[in-house]
């Protein structure tokens, strides 16, 4: 049986415009500080990183108590509309996250679009819930991060 792809949405609005707040996405080093300390996340590829089309990342980090290296492509860049990061070697058989920046009367709402597969399905089944509510917890945490790091 062929694993299917699981979903994860999350949006929040912070009250900036769309180009301050794709900015602060575009900055590399922002996603260290918008990730739960205990994951130990580290960027290693050299810094700074110039974030365009085509551009790869490497990550260190720590989940589940076992450490391991994430290599992420940007596969698409449209500033300040929307960017996908997609994981070419880390934890999951498959990683697609879409960022969006929509102006609102409010100001600018960041939507999260993940589509994530586990590996070794059927076997790692058991452990969907379980990742699953790690991944909410991670992006609740973003979301404060967030706010703190924009709205000084």
């Amino acid at each position: 049986m062929l694993p299917k792809n699981q979903v994860l949405e999350a949006s929040m609005t912070v009250p900036l415009g769309r180009e301050e707040v794709f900015a602060f996405f575009a900055e590399a080093r922002n996603l260290e500080r918008i990730t739960p300390p205990e994951l130990r996340f580290r960027i290693i590829s050299p810094i700074p990183i110039a974030i365009a089309a085509d551009t790869l990342i490497n990550y260190r980090l720590s989940l589940f108590g076992l450490s391991f290296t994430w290599c992420s492509l940007i596969s698409h860049w449209d500033p300040p509309h929307s960017f996908v990061d997609e994981q070419l070697k880390g934890p999951y058989s498959f990683w697609h996250h879409t960022h969006t920046f929509t102006k609102t009367s409010e100001g600018t709402e960041i939507g999260d679009r993940v589509l994530y597969r586990l590996p070794l399905w059927p076997l790692s089944a058991i452990g969907l819930p379980l990742v699953k509510l790690q991944l909410k917890r991670i992006f609740a945490y973003r979301q404060q991060a967030i706010r703190k790091l924009l709205l000084r």
